[in-house]
């Protein structure tokens, strides 16, 4: 029987690359216990959970935490394809469940929050910014939620500059990337990488690339844990990890 002590979590997703990763490490993690693991096509039971961790799919994302809410399970998701519409659809759902909280990360890795950090901090010196974003072949969103997110903290942290110089007067369709805030990204996916990321500015006879790189999942499982941790005490809707750092 489980400790009152105990988290209890249910990862959603279990069998998938970074689904597995959490059920290892909330395994082997003090306080935590894996509940309950779920995949593609499982009936989804919240009985005895605190914490849904969601690893599954763009489309199957919104179900996984409509059911969450209404069970009064926290939510800590690192699914992708978040845009304002589907993050004020959860709000809307939140209201109606005060007490449940939800973090939606772009991101995991530590790292990676703080080269978003980075790149926002240094985006207002500098005439432009564009990004790379690099994944495995397997990613089923483009451009990533990392590069959404980081498009996103640049563009507000460049409020009241110019438009970013660009003469390009023709072009093959996708040739200059998504425009995400009016930040160019660009995305790249090739068999064997796992989850890299570069921002380049320049300006004024000068350049500055900020990159990260991940070689490996277990590099995202401290922040998940974190959120686990943490998702009880911040009800409502959380957006980024970098809301639980010291930053």
């Amino acid at each position: 029987m489980s400790s009152p002590s105990l988290t209890r979590v249910a990862v959603l997703g279990a069998k998938g690359r970074m689904g597995s990763e959490v059920v290892r490490a909330v395994t082997a993690a003090d306080g935590l216990e894996v509940a309950a693991s779920y995949d593609v096509g499982d009936a989804l039971d919240f009985s005895g959970v605190d914490v849904a961790v969601d690893f599954t799919h763009p489309d199957a994302v919104m179900d996984n935490l409509k059911a969450c809410i209404e069970a009064g399970v926290h939510a800590v998701v690192g699914t992708t394809g978040f845009d304002e519409s589907r993050l004020a659809q959860l709000r809307e759902w939140l209201a109606a469940a005060p007490s449940v909280g939800v973090l939606i990360a772009p991101n995991f890795g530590i790292a990676a929050v703080l080269m978003m950090q980075f790149s926002a901090k240094a985006a207002p010196y500098f005439e432009s910014v564009e990004i790379v974003e690099l994944h495995h072949a397997g990613k089923a969103d483009a451009p990533s939620g990392t590069a959404r997110r980081t498009a996103e903290l640049v563009s507000a942290a460049r409020q009241g500059m110019p438009a970013m110089p660009d003469a390009t007067s023709t072009s093959l369709d996708g040739a200059r990337g998504a425009d995400v805030a009016g930040v160019r990204v660009h995305a790249v996916r090739l068999p064997g990488l796992v989850a890299h990321q570069e921002v380049v500015l320049a300006g004024g006879g000068e350049s500055l690339t900020i990159r990260h790189d991940s070689y490996d999942r277990a590099s995202f499982m401290p922040g998940v844990l974190l959120g686990v941790r943490s998702v009880a005490d911040r009800p409502g809707l959380t957006v980024g990890l970098e809301a639980l750092l010291d930053l």
